[in-house]
């Protein structure tokens, strides 16, 4: 009765790879539980995300083979393109269903866009690939697409291919402030990530605060629909500031770092697994998160509709 902050179900995103050619789901080592995913337990997955409550799923794909130009991601029969159309054929509408918009896990250098000769990222032709990719995967159903190289003008390039080419009502959810993280690095396992180098030359300096809320608020002028702060636990003041300094949905991604820690410190018996996951939760949610990007979407899901 006097609980200042609820979680819902349905605030909460389920991120899924899938990885192409393979049958059977093959386990991610660094992330105790979660896995690439075949098509076919793809499907498995969204559709018991779906009975267990969770209002949406982030769908990342990992090809079988990588170029300098990521044309993969681009590819409508490039595996992440498959996905959507292979998810959205399960669930329908009954699931919001979000795809990665970056070419990081396309491109055989691993960085997010286009690379000059001499190794640096070329921030304004990474944005006529990702206008293609935009309008690639809306084409292949998706509902809202998630711009994730941190570009600048990213929003407003794939905001203007979807309504140029008839998407209109896909919606953007924008990566606005991804700090250069260490805590990313068993993601870089999950997507069998090729990067060569860093990436700081264009996300965000994790002792920035300022400059962060100035790339929030250029992504919201752009179009987007909502956007999102990423990690989640070490920067629950980014989040707090940016729902006091926007009015469009606030998205946390707690990423793979915060969960892979959690799980190995329980496995060692170290801490209740259960009842830090939903500390953590919580405390996103109190920073001023309305959704969250979560590896345990249907396991705290479950939990919630129990205490319903």
């Amino acid at each position: 009765m006097v609980s200042e902050t609820r979680l819902h179900p349905a605030e909460l995103i389920l991120p899924l790879f899938v990885k192409e050619g393979i049958t059977e789901p093959r386990p991610v080592k660094s992330m105790p539980g979660i896995v690439q995913h075949s098509r076919e337990s793809l499907r498995k997955a969204v559709a018991e995300a779906a009975q267990a409550g969770v209002g949406g799923v982030m769908l990342f794909g990992i090809p079988t083979e990588k170029d300098a130009v990521g044309s993969g991601g681009i590819d409508p029969s490039g595996i992440l393109n498959v996905a959507i159309r292979d998810v959205v054929s399960e669930v329908g509408d009954s699931v919001v269903v979000m795809s990665d918009l970056c070419l990081d896990e396309f491109t055989s250098h691993g960085h997010c866009g286009l690379v000059r000769p001499d190794g640096s990222v070329d921030n304004d032709a990474t944005l006529s690939a990702y206008a293609r990719m935009a309008v690639a995967q809306a084409a292949a159903g998706v509902h809202v697409v998630g711009p994730s190289g941190m570009m600048d003008g990213q929003v407003a390039v794939v905001r203007r291919a979807l309504d140029e080419a008839g998407f209109r009502d896909t919606s953007i959810l924008a990566y606005a402030v991804k700090y250069a993280s260490a805590f990313f690095g068993p993601f870089r396992d999950a997507v069998e990530s090729s990067l060569e180098g860093d990436r700081r030359s264009y996300q965000q300096d994790p002792a920035n605060l300022r400059e962060s809320l100035r790339e929030v608020e250029l992504d919201v002028a752009e179009g987007a629909d909502m956007v999102m702060v990423k990690p989640g636990l070490p920067y629950l003041d980014v989040i707090s500031a940016v729902r006091d300094r926007v009015d469009v949905p606030v998205a946390a991604y707690q990423v793979s770092g915060e969960y892979a820690m959690v799980e190995a410190a329980a496995a060692n018996g170290w801490l209740d697994r259960d009842r830090v996951m939903m500390e953590t939760l919580y405390s996103i949610r109190r920073a001023g998160a309305q959704l969250i990007l979560t590896y345990w979407a249907v396991d705290a899901a479950r939990r919630l509709r129990a205490e319903f």
